[in-house]
């Protein structure tokens, strides 16, 4: 278990001193023992002040972090397990409108238990006004980075922690829509761990608590002061000649000395962070995705790895191009696979729906995309990574209807004349250029 802190001692954590400016709260006439007069509330709420040296289980404000300013949203645990009541509502609410209003990004420290079973349905409608609230936000083009504290469960989990654009989690924090008091006797506990919510898609990362200002700080950075305009082609790192034949272009691409994406993402980038998972219990290792400085200004990335593309691997894509999208961040594509998985398992998980929500995705994004090809771009789980109109391909590279070797199969052709197939598929990155199917090539 992560070792727990107060509201204001998480604050401090993350922010650069002197900084945090508590906002002002909503006043709200308390009725005797809350709105349900549950008998022992008002001592309860007593208690929890006197204990906390607070007035409610959120502290809201704002400050800088690492030089970037937000709004934060600590919870308090120590005051009724963080729980979310009216007045929780009230000030989560003032804070979120405060963002937008002054155009700052949102960070919710979350610690809650849930719902405050003192105020019955009305603690629990809070939800629906936090969610809201979280959406007008989200409309607003201002990001959301969500800090899973240890608890993170019930409705808290369920709107600021996974409703947030980006997740990040202390190490061993209990993460969970199921409280350990609630959960089937025989649960597995380390399935509501923040490793198990990265591991399963649903958070991005755990970051250690003294490096969590710092990460923070770069994640508000990179999400705040976007690249203006279209994100430049980068540069061929491989081979500069352009190949003689289809099959040529074929093994080139295949070769394991050609550079893969970690290397261009490197030479792309002063730096970047990772988004993973894509929200509905998958990751795919093969598809990196995540925002990175260029010049002090940020691109985001989707770029595959070499790898067949899973499922997860097309739903996060999507779930990034949105996401740039909305911060209207331009976003750099790199294709490279030699098509999408198409195993069983990947028919379970939803491949032709994953790869035609990635195509969605692509052909409705308002903010520029720039792809180059890199290596493969097998069929159309290559081409849906692919800008219409602004894609291009480097020397070592192909792109094809389908592999030669299943062309050749589907129009049973015998094996040895798969080399020969590649030729007339015209897959060479002059053949796609003449065909125009990419611009050109980097020089």
């Amino acid at each position: 278990m992560t070792e727990r802190r107060s509201a204001r001692e998480t604050l401090a954590l993350v922010t650069d001193d002197t900084t945090f400016t508590e906002l002002p709260y909503p006043a709200r006439e308390s009725k005797p023992d809350g709105p349900l007069a549950w008998q022992g509330y008002d001592a309860s709420r007593a208690r929890a002040a006197d204990h906390t040296g607070e007035s409610e289980s959120v502290v809201c404000g704002t400050a800088t972090v690492a030089g970037t300013r937000a709004v934060l949203i600590a919870f308090e645990f120590g005051y009724l397990g963080g729980s979310l009541g009216e007045r929780t509502g009230d000030r989560l609410e003032a804070a979120y409108t405060y963002a937008r209003e002054h155009r700052l990004p949102v960070v919710p420290l979350v610690a809650t238990g849930g719902s405050r079973m003192q105020e019955g349905m009305i603690a629990l409608t809070q939800l629906q006004r936090v969610a809201r609230q979280s959406a007008l936000t989200r409309e607003a083009g201002l990001p959301q980075i969500a800090v899973l504290r240890d608890p993170t469960t019930g409705g808290g989990w369920a709107t600021l922690g996974a409703g947030a654009d980006v997740i990040l989690a202390l190490p061993g924090a209990q993460v969970g829509f199921a409280g350990s008091r609630v959960r089937p006797p025989d649960a597995d506990p380390t399935a509501y761990t923040a490793e198990a919510q990265v591991a399963a898609g649903a958070a991005d990362a755990v970051v250690e608590p003294g490096q969590l200002q710092e990460t923070l700080g770069r994640w508000l950075r990179l999400l705040t002061r976007p690249w203006g305009g279209q994100a430049p082609v980068p540069a061929a790192l491989g081979a500069s000649d352009l190949p003689a034949t289809g099959w040529e272009a074929v093994q080139r691409a295949r070769s394991p000395q050609r550079p893969r994406a970690e290397r261009y993402l490197d030479a792309y980038f002063t730096h970047r962070l990772a988004i993973s998972g894509d929200r509905c219990g998958g990751v795919d290792a093969g598809m990196l995705c995540g925002f990175g400085e260029r010049e002090g200004r940020t691109v985001a990335y989707a770029a595959q790895a070499g790898t067949a593309t899973r499922p997860a691997g097309y739903r996060t894509a999507a779930r990034l191009i949105r996401l740039a999208e909305r911060l209207g961040i331009p976003v750099l594509t790199l294709v490279d696979t030699p098509g999408a998985a198409n195993d069983a398992e990947a028919e379970r998980q939803g491949a032709g729906a994953a790869i035609a929500d990635l195509f969605g995705a692509v052909a409705a994004a308002r903010t520029p995309l720039t792809t180059l090809l890199i290596g493969e771009g097998g069929s159309g789980g290559a081409l849906a990574l692919a800008a219409p109109g602004n894609t291009w391909a480097t020397p070592d590279s192909y792109f094809s209807v389908i592999a030669p070797e299943s062309a050749a199969a589907i129009l049973k052709r015998p094996p040895e004349e798969a080399e020969s197939t590649a030729d007339q598929l015209r897959i060479r990155p002059q053949d796609l250029a003449e065909l125009g199917v990419i611009r050109t090539r980097p020089v």
